[in-house]
């Protein structure tokens, strides 16, 4: 095998400290990649794969390589990066013309899907997460980052940590995410990453030791000691934190202070959903297409700045559990909702807001370009006209508002530098203003007009010495002369000439003031481009410093976007402001669905009532036939009660909220076939999973619990859930529960709580009309065989369906109805089998005191679920 060059040892050090990444390695104009890298990255950018061992003569020992032009690797990377690659850019640490000897070399940064800042691979209005999971025992945190805006949060949960933790996952939805060792055995954990959420795992090694994650910590933020962090009794959250920070740090390899407020968030400040009930309410993005029309951000989203689009998209994911929260953010849309002149102005001048959070994050760590910085001025010139508008504001958070900084400082210093088309490469000048620097603009001239210098200094030199056919003239080994000729004699050459050159019938020479406008001339073009990157680098520095200020503008301005959005959709779409409080009732008047109601626009949507509260009607049983509207009904329930603790307004009429703790769904379902799991085991799943998790606080919406399996035993199951949902001292939640099994109907006015409820549906000429109205009562038919007409079953079999069901219903009810027991069965009696098998296997005249305490203690607790 051929000896290795100075350049393929270079590379191959680098490369095995970079085993997991594709190495972009710098060599001139292009990143060139070799051996396996190159090709993966031929495959996969199909490139053309070339070698540059063509002497050798046996192919299987040249080394193959591609390689991409270094001004255009943005788009290559990205690429790459949407594959699921992580890409390490190797660059040329110092100037190849002044190197002794090979280049040296080294890697500035890695670029992971949770890492990415380039604009060309960031959605505008999505955050772009990284995430670091640890778990000790049923304890664990979890902390989120999104490099490009500086936004860091986490979370800590003392039991059930594995749940909480993959609902936050849900909620934060990582590209990335670097998990412990304990963490990264979690099966469920791992899956929920990979499958669910198409996310990227990093092994975390050893980044979770906890003292060096609460040193990192506390230097990041600015903390004397950990416990002022809101920190210090949640050791799982601080190993977290510190552990994704020392990834950010290894792999970003610049300065990251505009990672500066941590949010600490524990139970009761934002609402939990899980995976479960966000898919099938659709909040974000649509469950048939994955696509953002079709959900509920859908119809909120009338933000007009990135970062507005971005917190519109996390308060629908996070709903306040505050009521006095909820207020303030109700009165300040109230108030924009009544000024409609104020809120399109408003719109109007947010429209001419840039990324604020993004554009500073690219000056912090020194991506930013000279449009970049005229991009932060020109959004800081809309800022006094933002509160010039708000002048007057009546709600806190409007008053909030009005008080941001409106950089008029920072806008000044851009405005004196910064030209107003600056071009998009910061090392080829022309980005300052003119003005802004003498030398700069002295080497411009000479840049520009150095041929009208020479021809001033020739004439000059003329009118000095008297000779008429004197010439200045240039070439690449003597640089500027002053050609002479000879018959102009000696005596006529001024003292300050010095010789350069004799030719036969000219001599040349040169001043000191030729040869210091030879040097001006020569290094202008260098020189003025040097001193230009200088100063631009000066003053981006100087906008990264204020880093602080102008990330709560851009917090203000966001918060503002989000407002008037909430405003402008309430005045389009009819809707009317909640009343939010902490009492137990929901009341809706004429409710709607928001998404539904937008699809159907040459359909007026029929509006229904909804009351629900923690006495006399706690679970609504809903009943009628499929396709009239249940689960359209009981989710806009949902929707409504979201929206309204999202602070917005409601589609209905009327409404009054008591805040609920939690909101649940069990709509529908699908083989789970990567886990082996059927349409039953799934709904039974996440049927006890709600049941572990709510509370009488809670809103559970249930539909058609029971149905995967056989008449009496899902009709059991179904009743056993209902009681348990509607027992106060199991759980007592309140609860739509949407069932085929019209024999629960019974159970009104057998349990407390219970209410009968059904979608009205009548027969016309022999086909089923559906009104869509919810009135009280139990459905008198399931229509089913009209519905199977309707999807377009041939009659014949419609009419062999028909006789089947007369012949059905002559049979004996007595088999077909559920008995009623005065000791009902439901799911926290399970154990009371476990306890009759423990007692009958037991022999008490073999037992000790001791141990017969023991297993009372024990049998109780199994009693008691």
């Amino acid at each position: 095998m051929a000896e290795l060059t100075p350049m393929k040892r270079q590379y191959n050090e680098i490369k095995a400290k970079h085993q997991d990444c594709l190495l972009f390695f710098r060599l001139g104009d292009f990143y060139e990649m070799f051996n396996e890298d190159a090709k993966i990255a031929s495959r996969e950018l199909d490139l053309a794969l070339t070698t540059r061992d063509r002497s050798v003569e046996d192919p299987e020992e040249r080394t193959p390589m591609c390689g991409v032009p270094y001004h255009s690797a943005e788009a290559y990377i990205a690429r790459l990066i949407a594959k699921g690659y992580k890409v390490a850019i190797c660059e040329q640490t110092e100037d190849p013309a002044l190197a002794k000897g090979l280049v040296s070399r080294e890697v500035i940064r890695i670029i992971s899907p949770g890492t990415v800042t380039e604009s060309s691979m960031l959605e505008e209005g999505r955050s772009n997460y990284i995430c670091a999971v640890h778990l000790t025992g049923d304890k664990g945190g979890a902390a989120f980052c999104d490099i490009s805006t500086g936004e860091f949060c986490c979370a800590a949960f003392e039991k059930d940590a594995l749940s909480h933790i993959v609902n936050e996952l849900g909620r934060f939805a990582p590209k990335e995410a670097v998990l412990s060792g304990s963490a990264e055995k979690e099966c469920a954990l791992t899956d929920f990453l990979k499958n669910r959420l198409g996310a990227m795992i990093e092994k975390g090694q050893d980044r979770f030791e906890y003292m060096r994650c609460a040193a990192l910590v506390c230097e990041q933020f600015g903390y004397k000691d950990i416990d002022k962090s809101g920190l210090g009794d949640e050791p799982a959250a601080v190993c977290s934190a510190g552990a994704l920070l020392q990834y950010i740090i290894d792999t970003q390899k610049f300065d990251i202070h505009h990672i500066n407020r941590l949010d600490v968030f524990f139970g009761g400040k934002y609402m939990e959903l899980d995976w479960a009930t966000r898919r099938s309410l659709e909040l974000t993005e649509s469950q048939r297409t994955g696509e953002k029309k079709g959900s509920l951000l859908w119809v909120l989203d009338k933000t007009k700045t990135p970062m507005g689009g971005r917190m519109l998209r996390a308060w629908v994911e996070r709903p306040l559990l505050s009521a006095v929260a909820i207020r303030r953010r109700l009165s300040a849309v109230d108030e924009l909702y009544r000024n409609n002149m104020q809120r399109s102005e408003l719109m109007l001048l947010l429209k001419g807001i840039s990324d604020l959070q993004r554009l500073v994050g690219r000056c912090v760590y020194g991506t930013a370009g000279g449009r970049d910085l005229r991009s932060i001025a020109d959004c800081a010139s809309v800022l006094p006209k933002l509160k010039e508008q708000l002048a007057g504001a009546a709600s806190m958070e409007l008053k909030s508002i009005l008080a941001m900084d409106s950089l008029d400082d920072l806008r000044a210093v851009i405005d004196r530098a910064i030209c107003d088309a600056p071009p998009f490469s910061v090392r080829e000048g022309g980005i300052l203003r003119t003005g802004y620097s003498e030398e700069v603009d002295r080497l411009r001239q000479l840049r520009d007009h150095g041929a009208e210098m020479v021809a001033q200094l020739e004439q000059r030199e003329r009118e000095r010495t008297g000779i008429k056919k004197l010439k200045v003239g240039y070439n690449k080994v003597f640089g500027y002369y002053i050609d002479v000729p000879k018959s102009a004699g000696e005596d006529t050459i001024p003292a300050d000439y010095i010789r350069k050159q004799t030719l036969v019938s000219n001599e040349r020479y040169f001043t000191t003031e030729l040869k210091e406008l030879e040097s001006s001339l020569l290094g202008a073009r260098d020189r003025v481009n040097e001193l230009e990157y200088a100063f631009f680098t000066e003053i981006r520095d100087k906008v990264a410093s204020q880093v602080d200020r102008i990330q709560a503008t851009a917090d203000a301005v966001a918060r503002l976007d989000c407002l008037c959005s909430l405003a402008e959709t309430a005045v389009r779409n009819g809707y009317t402001m909640p009343e939010v409080d902490t009492s137990k009732e929901l009341r809706i008047v004429e409710g709607r669905h928001p998404v539904v109601e937008q699809s159907m626009k040459d359909v007026p949507f029929v509006p229904n009532d909804t009351y629900l509260n923690d006495t006399d009607d706690r679970v609504a049983i809903v009943t009628g036939p499929n396709m009239a509207g249940k689960s359209t009904y009981m989710r806009q329930t949902a929707l409504i009660v979201l929206m309204a603790q999202m602070g917005s307004f409601v589609p209905a009429k009327d409404a009054t909220v008591g805040i609920v703790d939690r909101v649940f769904t069990r709509i529908g379902a699908s083989d789970d076939l990567a886990s082996g799991q059927s349409t039953f085991m799934v709904e039974m799943n996440e049927t006890a999973q709600i049941l572990k998790h709510a509370t009488s606080s809670s809103l559970l919406i249930l539909d058609e619990i029971g149905r995967g399996t056989s008449t009496f035993d899902g009709m059991a199951i179904a009743r056993a859930v209902l009681e348990h949902c509607a027992d106060k001292k199991k759980l007592g939640a309140k609860t739509m529960f949407a069932t085929h099994y019209h024999e629960l109907s019974a159970l009104e006015g057998q349990i407390a709580g219970v209410r009968n409820y059904n979608i009205t549906a009548k027969k016309q000429n022999g086909n089923l009309v559906f009104l869509r109205k919810i009135v009280p009562g139990a459905a008198d038919d399931s229509y089913g065989i009209e519905v199977a007409k309707l999807a377009g079953l041939p009659d014949t079999l419609v009419s062999k369906a028909r006789s089947y069901l007369k012949d059905l219903e002559g049979a004996d009810s007595a088999q077909k109805a559920l008995p009623e027991r005065k000791e009902q069965i439901s799911l926290s009696d399970m154990g009371a089998d476990e306890v009759r098998d423990t007692l009958l296997k037991t022999d008490v005249n073999t037992l000790t005191p001791i141990e017969a305490l023991a297993m009372l203690a024990e049998l109780q607790k199994k009693a008691r679920g």
